[in-house]
């Protein structure tokens, strides 16, 4: 089931593990980004330190199965169909399962009304279903945290400023 059409907003005063590159209400006295090896393994590898995803380069592997790691890379692979940088990168993917042969994925989009959603999601599917041991791919919309520019690889806010793209 699709999640809220709007964001759920953060309690005011409280920053999430989203904002602060570290765990929820937490982070590190001495301001440091958490590369997620700590973290509550609760928390999706996608939204444990903005920035920084499981399968890639300068991603961390956030203590995540080997057959979990090999999605996250094989994500890397689909595009965004508008911006020659992976949805990874783009900080959309928020977290990826396997489970019984079920590749279950909690991805974003920049906004409510993107017209290129279904396409998306087809092509996360389709390369999914590329990898050996899943048999069937389930994608779940998720709208909460929002998507923010702060969720990019820098590699991805490189690509962008090269085609002239505000990053």
């Amino acid at each position: 089931m699709p999640g809220p059409p709007f964001p759920t907003p953060t309690p005011k005063g409280r920053r999430g593990h989203w904002e602060t590159g570290g765990a929820v209400g937490g982070g590190h006295s001495d301001g440091a980004r958490d590369s997620g090896a700590r973290l509550d393994p609760g928390v999706p590898a996608g939204l444990r330190s903005p920035g920084v995803y499981p399968g890639g380069p300068g991603g961390a592997d956030f203590g995540l199965p080997p057959d979990v790691l090999r999605l996250w890379s094989a994500l890397r692979d689909v595009r965004d169909p508008e911006l020659p940088v992976s949805l990874v990168d783009l900080g959309l993917i928020y977290d990826v399962r396997l489970s019984g042969g079920v590749a279950e994925v909690d991805m974003t989009f920049t906004a409510t009304g993107c017209p290129c959603m279904q396409f998306m999601k087809m092509d996360v599917e389709e390369r999914l279903l590329a990898e050996p041991d899943v048999e069937s791919v389930s994608i779940r919309e998720v709208w909460s945290p929002p998507w923010r520019r702060e969720r990019m690889t820098a590699a991805a806010r490189a690509v962008l400023k090269r085609f002239g793209v505000a990053a």
